[in-house]
Order: structure tokens, then sequence, then C-alpha cells
């Protein structure tokens, strides 16, 4: 006997707009039509939806990756809906395993309060705060005592722990699991209890810990929220997920002049990837961008455009066009007009400097040994002529000195 197929959900033009603004550059909306359910009775009751974000301070700083989720959230929260960001502070006690085939270290109290202190101020730069609500699990977390925590053990499974890929090859590796990991994916789950979440973002590392989420939101007689993975931003190299770690990461806090340089040094083809998580132009807009391309502009142009939009996100219209023209100097061999002034003595009796040396005292190499290897590479220059001789000495005057296309000090021997 065949079932009744479901009656098909009738969409509104607003629901159906917000339903593409959810989608775009996602990577998987869990379960697609109750997400639709929830938008339709938001727009007939007036009544906005909670749609949560957790970050654990594990870090001083936030990347041009974590963004990709923020930039999710500014978009849901220009429909009108109410934004949670929620500084993990109690879970980051615990340490995420997500993606760990070994205990991650927690973090001291200390360590905890310096990195939160940092992470909402620059979250602020991609939300709207006058609507964002900013909470911390600590709130729910600290008051949950022992008597809570081993009632909130009781509504999950060790076998549905043990589903967890990291979980389940660590054990099977025989690599250690600690008792007090199972609780990081119970604590994020009940997160979304005590905010009453409709809607909880995360990476596709997250995507077990927000499915927790629903199941303990329908333990405490909750309507489940919705789960929404965004892909995980490739950082420059364009192969590594962005990480500080790694080293191919666009910190948020970094001055406008490498921050678009940064940008500019990224493939054709990552390009248009970030364009679609990291850009606030329209799908359209993108698209019509890429066709031109194709069809012959210059990518130069487009990369360029992103660099500058990011740019003036983070800083200002004004700061995203000067980086753009000292990016400009540089590709020319010209100098920024802002570089470092560095004064240094001569040797003994006024003795010229070597030039290994001297990059070394500007702190444009890390050693006289990397200074040389500079030099060999023909990465350096004096007065923008390239230096060859590894011997060469300079006397008493002013000196513009560069180091590959970004690295510039005045220096004044005397």
């Amino acid at each position: 006997m065949t079932q009744p197929k479901a009656p098909e959900i009738l969409m509104t033009d607003a629901v159906r707009e917000a339903l593409a603004v959810t989608l775009r550059g996602s990577e998987e909306l869990i379960p697609q039509e109750d997400w639709v359910k929830k938008l339709l009775r938001s727009e007939a009751s007036g009544t906005p939806l909670r749609i949560k974000l957790g970050l654990d301070p594990t870090a001083p700083d936030i990347h041009v990756g974590h963004t990709v989720v923020l930039n999710k959230l500014r978009q849901l929260q220009d429909l009108g809906h109410t934004v949670i960001f929620l500084i993990g502070d109690f879970t980051t006690l615990i340490g995420d395993p997500s993606g760990r085939n070994s205990t991650r270290p927690p973090l001291t109290r200390e360590q905890i309060d310096a990195n939160a202190q940092t992470y909402y101020r620059q979250a602020s730069m991609v939300l709207d705060p006058s609507r964002t609500e900013i909470r911390y699990n600590s709130e729910w977390g600290d008051a949950l005592g022992s008597r809570g925590m081993i009632q909130l053990a009781a509504r999950y499974t060790v076998a549905r722990m043990m589903e967890r890929n990291d979980f389940h090859d660590r054990f099977h590796a025989g690599t250690p699991i600690s008792v007090h990991e199972f609780l990081y994916p119970l604590m994020q789950g009940y997160d979304s209890v005590a905010l009453k979440s409709d809607l909880e973002l995360g990476g596709t590392d997250q995507k077990f810990n927000l499915l927790v989420g629903r199941h303990l939101q329908a333990e405490y007689g909750q309507e489940p929220q919705c789960i929404l993975t965004m892909p995980l931003l490739e950082g420059l190299d364009g192969v590594e997920k962005m990480s500080k770690s790694k080293g191919n990461y666009i910190g948020i806090s970094e001055d406008a002049n490498t921050m678009f340089a940064k940008v500019l040094s990224i493939s054709d083809t990552l390009m248009w990837r970030w364009y679609t998580l990291l850009s606030f132009k329209s799908e359209a807009q993108i698209a019509a961008l890429k066709r031109e391309v194709e069809a012959g502009r210059n990518p130069k142009d487009a990369k360029v455009a992103l660099a500058k939009e990011i740019t003036a996100r983070f800083h200002s219209v004004a700061s995203a066009d000067a980086a753009e023209q000292d990016f400009i100097n540089r590709s020319k061999g010209g100098i920024p007009d802002q570089i470092a002034e560095i004064s240094l003595a001569l040797g003994s009796d006024g003795a010229a400097l070597g030039i290994a040396a001297l990059l070394k005292s500007a702190g444009l190499a890390s050693s006289s040994g990397e200074g040389n290897r500079l030099i060999d590479g023909g990465g350096v220059r004096v007065d923008s002529s390239v230096v060859s001789d590894k011997g060469l000495k300079l006397g008493a005057g002013t000196y513009v000195l560069q180091v590959g296309k970004r690295k510039f000090a005045r220096v004044t021997l005397s």
C-alpha cells in the first residue's frame, strides 16, 4: 500500500527569498521543510526566529574563515531575525574534540577570559550589534552543578556518542578518549535548550554537535532547532582550511594593506568560492561578473573588487582605496607613503655596516644568514636597486631597504 503524499507547503515570496538567503553558500540545511515552516510561522506572527552561533574563545583573534558563518548570520539578521552570539566560556573549559585525533588540553579560565574580550568586538565588524544578543554559556553551565550534569548525561547514550567519527576512529585506533570529552557535545546541545534556538549554525565539522542540540531540545519538550552547516573556507593556499597554525589566514584585525594584498594573492579559481562565501554581492551580481571574466575580462579586476570589499568591511572604503594604491606602488617598484623609520648607529669609529647585518637590525630578516639568503634570491633592494653583492656595506646616510614586495624600512645610519 502506497503512503499518502505529504501536502506541499505553500511558500510566500518573502519566505522563498529567506530560504534562498539561507541556502546560499551553505553545505546542508536539516531539515529544510521544518525551516520553511518556522519561516512561515514567523512571517504570520511577526515574531523573529532565534538563530544561534556558538564560538569557543580558544584564540584571541578571529580570521576571515570565521566570518563565513558570521556573514550568514548577518544575512539572516537583515531579514529581521534575532541573532544570538554565544561565547562558549564554559565549553572551552572542556575542550572541543571535534576533528581531533587526541585529547585537546583545556584552557585556563584566565586564558579564556582574555580571549573572550576580543571576540564580540571583532564579530561586531560583521554583525549589527543593535540586533545581536550576546550570551555566555557559563550562565547555565555553572548553574547545572553535579546533579544537573548527571541528569543531562542520562538523556544521551554512549552508543550514539560513539557514532561520532572522531570518537569512533580514536576508539578503534586505541587512542585514549577522556570521559570529559563526551560532555562537550552534550553541553553544546544544552546551549540550544537554554536559548530555545530555532536554527543553529556551524561549520561542517560541527554537524554531530548540532544534531545533539536537536535531540536534547526534543528531550526537554521543545521544538527541535534546524541546523545549517557552512563549508570550511580554504585558506590562501587554496588547499587547507584557513588556520593560523597553517599560516594561510587573513586576520580581520590585520592592517588594510596586508589584508588587501593577501586577498589578491589567492588563485583565480579560489576567488569565486571566496566570492560566494565572503562577498555581500548578490548571486546574480557574482554570476554576471563571472560571465564577464569568461568573456575575456581580466580576472584581476574581479579579484581587486573582492579585495576592496573585504578590506572596506573591516577598515573603511578610504582605507581600501589607499591599500589598492599602495599595492600598485609596490607592484611598480614604488615606495609606500608610510614605512618604518629606523635610526641605527654605525660601527666603531664610524665603520660602515654590512647589508645582511643591517637587514637583521632593521627587522627585515630574522638573522644575517637569512639576509644573505634573501640577497641570493634577488629579493633585497636598496633605494630601489637590487642588491647582488652580499659584501655590500653602507656608510652614513639614509636608505630605503626593501625585502620582497611588502617589507620596507627607511634606515638612517649615523
